[in-house]
Order: C-alpha cells, then sequence, then structure tokens
C-alpha cells in the first residue's frame, strides 16, 4: 500500500464527479459517505493494529482514504492538483508516536469527519444541489455518529425526538433477544436492567439509544450483539468478527480497543 499510483485510480477515476458510479442524488451521496464512514471506522476500531502499523513515521506524508465501497488505505497522496476529490489530512504517520496512542487515533478520527464532510459537500457542489438538498443531506449526515465520537468512545445518545423513533416492544426485546438468540451470557443486560426493572419509559429510552461501540449504528432486533467485558460495550457481531457460535466458547469478551490497550500497556 505505498506509491501514489494506487491511490489516484482507487480514489479518483470512477468515483469523481464525472465517473460512471459517481452519486447523482442526496440519496447516492449520503451512501457514498456512510461507505467511506464504515471504512474509515474499520480502519480505527476493528483494523486498528493493521493501520498502526502501516503508519510508519519513518515514510512519507501518509493519508489514510475511505473508499466508497466499503475498505479504508493508508497511502500517499495523489499527485494530481486540483485533485478530483478533496484530500485527507497530510502526514498522519508522523505524530504516530510523539503521542499517546489512543489520542492519536482520535486525532486522526477529527481529522477524518472533516474530510468525509468535505468530500460530500465537494458532490453537492459539484452537482449543484439547491439550499433544501443540501440542508437535507447535512441533516442525514449528522443523525450519524461522529468518526470521533465513536473511536473515543463518546457517542451521543440520540435527541428524545430520535429515542422515540424505536417502539417500547423493540427495547423490551432487547435484553431478551441478547441473553436467548446471541449466548452471550457474560454481559446479557446493562447494570439498568438490574437497578430499575421497573424503571418504565426512562429505562426503554436509555436502551434504544444502544449503538455499536465500532460502526455507531443502532441496535437492531434481527443482529447478532456482543458485549465487551472490559469498557461493556456493545457491538455488532460481524463489525467485530464473532459469530454465535463463537460467541459461546469466549469465558471473557474483550473488543479491539481493549486488547490493543492491555496489549500496549
Amino acid at each position: 500500500m505505498e506509491g501514489g499510483v494506487g491511490v489516484g485510480v482507487g480514489v479518483g477515476v470512477g468515483v469523481g464527479g464525472g465517473g460512471p458510479n459517481s452519486p447523482r442524488t442526496v440519496e447516492e451521496v449520503f451512501r457514498d459517505f456512510k461507505s467511506r464512514r464504515s471504512a474509515l471506522l474499520k480502519a480505527l476500531t476493528t483494523d486498528v493494529d493493521a493501520f498502526y502499523q502501516q503508519c510508519d513515521p519513518e515514510k512519507e506524508n501518509l493519508c489514510l482514504y475511505g473508499h466508497p465501497y466499503g475498505s479504508w488505505e493508508v497511502n500517499l497522496p495523489v499527485e494530481e492538483v486540483p485533485p478530483e476529490l478533496p484530500e485527507p489530512a497530510l502526514g498522519i504517520n508522523f505524530a504516530r508516536d510523539g503521542m499517546p496512542q489512543n489520542d492519536w487515533l482520535s486525532l486522526v478520527a477529527v481529522h477524518s469527519d472533516a474530510w468525509l464532510l468535505a468530500v460530500a459537500f465537494y458532490f453537492a457542489a459539484r452537482l449543484r444541489f439547491n439550499k433544501n438538498d443540501r440542508k437535507r443531506l447535512f441533516q442525514m449526515v449528522n443523525d450519524l455518529p461522529t468518526v470521533f465520537e465513536v473511536v473515543s468512545g463518546n457517542v451521543k445518545k440520540p435527541s428524545q425526538e430520535k429515542s422515540t423513533a424505536a417502539p417500547a416492544s423493540n427495547n423490551k426485546s432487547k435484553s431478551s433477544t441478547k441473553s436467548e438468540s446471541q449466548t452471550k451470557s457474560s454481559k446479557i443486560a446493562s447494570p439498568k436492567d438490574d437497578e430499575e426493572e421497573s424503571g418504565g419509559e426512562e429505562e426503554d429510552d436509555e436502551q434504544g439509544a444502544t449503538l455499536c461501540g465500532a460502526c455507531g449504528d443502532n441496535y437492531a432486533n434481527d443482529e447478532f450483539w456482543i458485549c465487551c467485558d472490559i469498557c461493556e460495550k456493545w457491538f455488532h457481531g460481524k463489525c467485530v468478527k464473532i459469530t454465535p457460535a463463537r460467541a459461546e466458547h469466549i469465558k471473557q469478551y474483550k473488543c479491539p480497543a481493549c486488547s490493543n490497550k492491555r496489549a500496549r500497556v
């Protein structure tokens, strides 16, 4: 993954303003945003070891790219000026060994958020979205937790209006789904469940706000989730590469971030 040619092809051709796969509507630009965001989250969470190793401070200025087909890449910036798309932060590798790893990851996450917005509104400008379309695009983007919030563990709770969109019956079924069909027994319910069995709507709203610690998306009944025994965050099984069958044999589950933290202490 070294050299500018590969990035020039992967980032410029086919995903710019005029390629055959270019987004053309608000929904398509948002879909492009979500795919790039998922790729960046993967680099900074589940694939953090590989990402860390590729950001060698001895190499030249490196950037972190999230591709619209869901993969990430650490590479040199494109040589084309101006580039087909806005470029990510340059030289992220230089600060890698100069600060605590979590601080460095958070810094990269902040710049990744800025890049994602730049790409989305580059498309909005190039496609000549009107005021209402730009507003709608921003609202769709703003409804998702930022990369920084997910990486730093500071995912904000959805607004009251947002949290009431999920029926209370779905919230109630969360604990039973996790305990009965997901086979992860060490962390079946949140501490709130034990302390406030009769907590009513307040407890339902709290549970309904559960977000995946890797991708930041909401809980869904038909998805397998697993809880980290260290940081007590919930994750989609697919985001941390854990299947229900594998979970049966795990006595104490540690998410990638906690595993990596322990390894470097």
